[in-house]
């Protein structure tokens, strides 16, 4: 009886090694991060073919789009808000879909629904679902808080988890999934807040102001001929989703990131090291989903800034936009006609970095 064994270089191969050596993964990382700055200054010259000024709010929605966090634009009628979304959407290469909010609009009409199908050949009749709006990789939900709040939670799921559920059954969004979304100030007619536990999911509430004189100039000159523009596609959703891994690997210390946390706890008045005056005008804080956005946040913008490392002035930097839809104010602030922007600022002069 005869035994059969392995070749040896079966052995051999089995046990070797892998090639791959550290010179390797440094040299592709290096490679991802001249990359991401070729990628991040082309979109940056695309979008500055439709959009001009307002450079603050473009590098925090790239931030956003870095980060893999939703963004959430505020702004008057005609501040280019839309444009801004569809310029950007254009230059990413992804799947873009809009849904213009209505008083009127249902969930179903964001989420998609079952319906009822007859088989042609057979005649037996069986569910479909038929996929909404919401499953694509750019979702621009426009003018967002013109619906009522049922509707709007009905991107609550989708943020947070990549994810619907429609009548029981859950189905997936293939990433990379942005919702970038819209709104008018709430003081405008037909406008409905939206819930905390949404804001709570976008990871900026940017605001887009008036133009400066110059620059408005500058849209009346680029806007009113006949000249076409032609946005460029200049990276893909495999990169962007690789991007999204590098912004994570961006070191922070912990000096740093122990500013990024004390300015959050600051904001809570139940927190015994919160100032007085957060104590006297607000009424909620800010929950730790901020400082994770803050954190997170703050090394996407220092990879876009040439940097590998966290500084404090990213952190401030970015503080507002991130915190001023987490904070709620009370009546006192009300009544003395306090703004968010303004109890978050002296929140930074009470906290300065180390």
């Amino acid at each position: 009886m005869s035994t059969t064994t392995a070749p040896a270089a079966n052995a051999t191969t089995t046990n070797a090694p892998s090639t791959r050596s550290r010179a390797d993964d440094a040299a592709e990382l290096k490679a991802l991060i001249v990359r991401f700055q070729e990628v991040q200054g082309a979109i940056i010259r695309e979008v500055r073919k439709a959009i001009v000024g307002q450079d603050e709010v473009v590098n925090q929605l790239l931030i956003s789009l870095f980060v893999g966090g939703h963004c959430l634009l505020t702004g008057m009628p005609g501040t280019a808000k839309t444009s801004l979304v569809r310029t950007v959407s254009q230059t990413l290469g992804l799947d873009f879909k809009r849904i213009q909010f209505t008083p009127d609009l249902m969930p179903s009409d964001i989420t998609g629904t079952d319906i009822i199908e007859e088989d042609p050949d057979t005649g037996r009749r069986a569910w479909t679902f038929v996929p909404g709006p919401i499953f694509t990789n750019v979702l621009l939900a426009d003018e967002i808080n013109r619906t009522p709040p049922k509707t709007q939670s009905a991107l609550l799921e989708a943020m947070q988890e990549s994810s619907c559920t429609v009548h029981g059954h859950i189905y997936s969004i293939d990433p990379p999934f942005f919702v970038l979304a819209t709104q008018n100030p709430l003081e405008l007619e037909g406008t409905y807040p939206l819930p905390e536990a949404q804001l709570d999911r976008f990871l900026f509430n940017t605001k887009l102001d008036y133009l400066s004189e110059a620059d408005e100039l500058k849209v009346i000159d680029k806007t009113t001929r006949n000249t076409a523009i032609n946005i460029k596609t200049v990276t893909s959703a495999k990169e962007v989703l690789a991007f999204q891994r590098l912004v994570r690997m961006v070191s922070i210390a912990e000096t740093v990131a122990h500013h990024a946390v004390a300015l959050v706890r600051a904001t809570r008045p139940g927190d015994p090291a919160s100032p007085d005056f957060v104590k006297k005008y607000v009424n909620f804080g800010a929950s730790i989903r901020a400082a994770q956005s803050l954190v997170l946040a703050a090394k996407a913008r220092a990879l876009m800034s040439g940097r590998f490392h966290v500084t404090f002035e990213d952190i401030r930097e970015l503080a507002l936009p991130i915190l001023r839809h987490r904070v709620l104010l009370n009546f006192h602030a009300d009544s003395e006609r306090l703004t968010t922007d303004v109890v978050l600022r002296r929140v930074l002069d009470s906290k300065p970095a180390a």
